[in-house]
């Protein structure tokens, strides 16, 4: 591999010179400097990053930590994060698992995007106090090297059931996330003042965990206990989706039998029929934001923690019934 070192000897420069050409430094005439860089190009000079990174103190690269890849709901919140950085000049790395936490100590990226349940609150306490900079989407941290973008659990949730509930519904179920995961608790705390504000209505909670399997599961149990239209709300889009097709196929009419409302609105909810009525917010926008606060971070600028913002998408697998 061609160092400085080769350069230099091609050149007649010393090396202290070849590192100010190739780092812009005006300490070199513009004439050296295209000398020296022409030479580095025929030689198919390569820059060691790892020394540059050293060097300079950062890597211009930031890591968002999910748990896993597995759902349809990371596309949009990636694509996010990646179109500010890039525009900033930085790059995103994904990554999951016990052993890139290290990345963080040993400076391999300037900052990280947590929504990764392996992290725990008291090891990322550690990494702030440290001088690691940090955005997290799945707790609450009270540090100032971290900031808070969080999606607004509750208000969805509370839109969710009372859509079902002005929509005449007194029976339901609710299907919930795994619950050492922050968005199910949140939606879960909410959905429980909802339903203290309604005495009249009666529910089911049933243990979910995020994905369509148990969104079957849940159906299921619903259909062995079915004696009249109920309304159901899934905690997530994934659970929904499970949830309507093992019911469909068993003969139940979803916006009928079963009224169902998700969350999230991911894009595979848009082929459903009948539509799925859900809770909608920019996964695009979290990303971004999320990338926007990390940047303001490392460059010593002041924030605030930030939340995004949720509707309902009302669809025809909810419908009206006679009270």
């Amino acid at each position: 591999m061609v160092s400085i070192k080769d350069i230099a000897k091609h050149a007649g420069v010393s090396i202290s010179t070849v590192s100010y050409a190739l780092n812009g430094s005006p300490k070199v005439t513009p004439e050296t400097t295209s000398r020296i860089l022409a030479i580095a190009k025929e030689l198919n000079y390569i820059p060691n990053a790892a020394a540059r990174q050293l060097k300079k103190q950062e890597s211009r690269i930031i890591g968002a930590f999910l748990t896993d890849f597995t759902g349809a709901f990371y596309g949009d919140l990636l694509q996010g994060m990646k179109e500010v950085l890039n525009r900033k000049g930085y790059d995103l790395i994904v990554c999951s698992g016990l052993q890139s936490h290290r990345l963080l100590p040993e400076r391999m990226i300037d900052g990280a995007i947590i929504l990764d349940l392996t992290f725990s609150d008291e090891e990322l306490l550690d990494f702030a106090d440290r001088g690691h900079k940090l955005v997290v989407l799945d707790r609450e941290l009270n540090h100032p090297a971290v900031n808070e973008v969080l999606l607004d659990n509750k208000a969805g949730a509370n839109l969710a059931m009372d859509y079902l509930i002005q929509s005449g519904h007194r029976k339901l179920y609710v299907v919930t996330g795994p619950k050492e995961t922050f968005d199910s608790r949140q939606r879960m705390i909410a959905v429980r003042q909802t339903l203290d504000r309604h005495p009249e209505v009666t529910a089911v909670v049933l243990d979910g965990d995020f994905n369509k399997g148990s969104g079957e599961a849940a159906a299921r149990v619903i259909i062995d206990e079915y004696d009249g239209p109920v309304g159901v709300f899934c905690l997530n889009d994934e659970m929904a989706i499970g949830l309507h097709n093992y019911a469909t196929a068993q003969g139940f009419r979803i916006g009928e039998h079963i009224s169902v409302v998700g969350f999230d609105d991911i894009d595979l909810t848009r082929y459903l029929q009948p539509r799925l009525s859900t809770i909608h917010y920019s996964k695009h926008r979290w990303g971004a934001m999320a990338s926007e606060q990390l940047l303001r971070l490392i460059h010593g600028e002041s924030v605030e923690h930030e939340r995004i913002y949720v509707s309902l998408v009302e669809g025809e697998s909810v419908s009206r019934v006679n009270e």
